[in-house]
């Protein structure tokens, strides 16, 4: 892996509340003009399709997240940093203190996922009759056996034990682990 991909990870900025879609063309416009296309790979406003039912009519409308965030794929450094902060409608970065905190993989994965965008495919690490255990949910820490895997869709079905008896359950692969 190349020093360029280990760095480059997702930060939250904080923005003023309706002001995230010009934020994320501001810092787009600046990115470019900047020059900072190494740096700063892309601004995203998390959204998700929302149906609303008026006058019995099936609407769709994209709602925010998130209000008031942004997200930015970057590499931190003191110049990226000040392209940033510096957008107008930012008002800083999330994290503790001065330092900017960046979003953990699978937090980006969820909210990526939430949003409809494709993600690479994790690779097949399951087999069929493998034990695993889930790692996040409502399932956390169930252990189960692996009886389909649906590599196209990265989904798994296990069978769980509760109640007494196996249960089957549909899961990501990212919600489990082999053990």
């Amino acid at each position: 892996m190349s020093e360029e991909k280990a760095d480059k990870k997702w930060y939250v900025i904080h923005t003023y509340s309706g002001y995230e879609n010009k934020v994320k063309a501001n810092l787009e416009k600046r990115v470019e003009s900047m020059g900072m296309e190494d740096k700063i790979f892309r601004v995203l406003v998390p959204m998700e399709e929302e149906v609303e039912i008026k006058d019995g009519k099936k609407k769709i409308t994209k709602k925010k997240i998130f209000p008031g965030y942004v997200l930015v794929e970057m590499i931190m450094s003191d110049d990226s940093w000040y392209v940033v902060r510096n957008t107008p409608g930012v008002t800083g970065f999330v994290g503790s203190g001065a330092k900017p905190v960046p979003l953990h993989a699978s937090e980006v994965r969820g909210i990526l996922r939430q949003m409809g965008l494709e993600e690479p495919r994790p690779k097949v690490a399951f087999r069929t009759g493998q034990s695993v255990k889930v790692i996040t949910g409502p399932f956390d820490g169930l252990l189960g056996v692996v009886d389909e895997v649906n590599a196209e869709r990265g989904k798994l079905r296990v069978l769980l034990s509760m109640f007494g008896r196996e249960t089957p359950l549909e899961l990501d692969f990212g919600q489990v682990e082999g053990i």
